[in-house]
């Protein structure tokens, strides 16, 4: 692989991470609830090594090549985030240090899974723009590039997401108040990117 190739994909994909959205919102309420912090991360990071190893096998041509299919499951995402930060706002995260049920750890996991793998931003960065970065002349074979660029997205991630959860909770552990209106703000960002999602296809 050319080191110009992965360095320019690492760009794109640190551009796209540190770019606060829903993946932010999620890991800022998870680093409020505590313990749940790294199962909500490791959802997330699920989901991006999830969609990463279906472009590696093919199946992100399919679905890049049928904007319906692409356009449901925008569709699902939003109505996914719409849910999420429903209920998000109206349990806000408190600080606590209290142990946290296993049931919880695992459900945060399947949360953090579906806002990644659900989320449009990471589709467009894995289905349409991480291919770009790969070539046929290469010595080694496409699929192997898909994933090492992917494993350097998720490294990325891991870190961002980790950074912005620990600091979330270490800012805002002394401050119940504050963290309950962080929150409810992560909240309204998640329901706001769900309606924009599901307005944007409602007017395509």
């Amino acid at each position: 692989m050319e080191m110009s190739d992965v360095l320019g994909f690492w760009v794109v994909s640190v551009v796209f991470v540190v770019a606060p959205g829903s993946d932010w919102a999620y890991a800022i309420s998870a680093g409020l609830r505590g313990r749940v912090a790294l199962p909500a991360v490791g959802g997330m990071l699920a989901g991006h090594l999830a969609a990463t190893v279906l472009v590696a096998a093919g199946v992100g041509a399919l679905v890049a090549g049928a904007p319906g299919l692409l356009g449901a499951l925008t569709l699902v995402g939003g109505a996914y985030l719409l849910w999420l930060g429903f209920t998000t706002f109206t349990r806000p995260a408190s600080p606590h240090v209290d142990d946290v049920a296993e049931s919880s750890r695992a459900r945060w996991l399947w949360r953090g899974f579906g806002v990644s793998g659900l989320n449009p931003k990471v589709l467009l960065l894995i289905l349409a723009l991480l291919p770009q970065f790969t070539s046929t002349s290469a010595p080694w074979p496409v699929w192997a590039q898909i994933l090492v660029l992917g494993v350097i997205h998720l490294t990325t991630c891991a870190v961002v997401y980790l950074t912005v959860a620990l600091t979330a909770q270490r800012v805002l552990s002394a401050r119940p108040a504050a963290a309950r209106i962080v929150s409810r703000t992560s909240a309204v960002v998640m329901t706001g990117l769900g309606v924009a999602l599901i307005v944007e296809q409602a007017l395509v």
